[in-house]
């Protein structure tokens, strides 16, 4: 599991408020508590944890959101009760919280964050499994799928790459492009761990993927320590928060069309192959119109 306590003061994540001119302090409220109870028991770190990062928000935000955290705690046998004791007096809402967390939520929340903030979010996401982290492992993607990825990196092709994210994942488009495009490259590391990288090919990818990445030796260091102590499980709840609600996801282990082979191999050819192929068409096509 991350360990929370290598990283700066929790007050930290208040830093997140009004940033770009929207408030997201109800959100992360919502978003860790809904996690928080996803777990039947806690460590008493993870409660400390939980409780000192609540207990801060809890002053900041709206009647409505009070309220959705105490109907979030009110079924949960194991409420903090330092942060019902500041709740005291809220009214439960009439009409029922959604047992799931709010993953559009979640995504955009992890987005806006900064780097020490999505370690926190991935920490908590892990927390909540309920299942040992290390006793999982999620099974990796083909080697042509991460080789793919790899080969579109290096030719510095984010656009490919994103292709590629979108049909191995089973992702939108748009968060596809989120993902690689992202100046800060955490999102990339939990990719790699979800398909099962490895590490000295996250390496490459990093280095020539974003140069708002590759260009600081420091930034990719940092991301290469991110991927060791980043465990299967909280990949793999993270890349099922990014799927569509109710999208079937593709394998990452066969080609999405049965042309996926030939298409990606065409756009990863240099110029050079690509002239080389036009002119063995045109012999062919010769050769078959002498034969008739």
């Amino acid at each position: 599991m991350l360990n929370s306590s290598a990283y700066p003061p929790l007050d930290g994540l208040l830093d997140l408020a009004c940033r770009d001119g929207v408030d997201i302090r109800p959100t992360l409220l919502r978003v860790l508590t809904d996690l928080y109870v996803q777990k039947p028991t806690h460590s008493p770190d993870e409660e400390t944890q939980y409780v000192e990062l609540a207990l801060g928000l809890i002053e900041t935000v709206d009647e409505p959101t009070r309220a959705a955290v105490v109907a979030r705690l009110s079924g949960y046998p194991a409420a903090p009760a330092a942060i019902l004791d500041r709740l005291a007096g809220t009214a439960a809402p009439e009409i029922p919280v959604p047992a799931k967390a709010e993953t559009v939520d979640l995504v955009d929340l992890f987005f806006a964050a900064e780097g020490e903030e999505r370690r926190l979010i991935l920490a908590n996401l892990e927390a909540s499994a309920g299942t040992p982290a290390r006793n999982r492992q999620l099974p990796p993607a083909s080697s042509e799928v991460i080789r793919r990825l790899e080969a579109a990196a290096l030719q510095r092709n984010p656009g490919e790459f994103s292709r590629m994210l979108e049909r191995a994942l089973g992702i939108s488009r748009a968060l596809a492009e989120r993902i690689t495009r992202d100046g800060s490259g955490e999102p990339v590391v939990i990719v790699a761990k979800a398909l099962g990288m490895k590490a000295a090919v996250l390496q490459r990818i990093l280095l020539f993927l974003n140069p708002a990445v590759g260009e600081s030796i420091e930034r990719v260091y940092d991301l290469a320590n991110l991927f060791d102590e980043l465990t299967p499980v909280a990949a793999e709840r993270m890349l099922a928060i990014w799927r569509k609600p109710g999208q079937r996801s593709r394998s990452v282990h066969e080609p999405v069309h049965w042309d996926d082979e030939q298409r990606n191999a065409r756009s990863l050819a240099t110029p050079t192959q690509h002239r080389a192929a036009r002119g063995r068409d045109g012999q062919r096509s010769r050769v078959k119109t002498s034969g008739r």
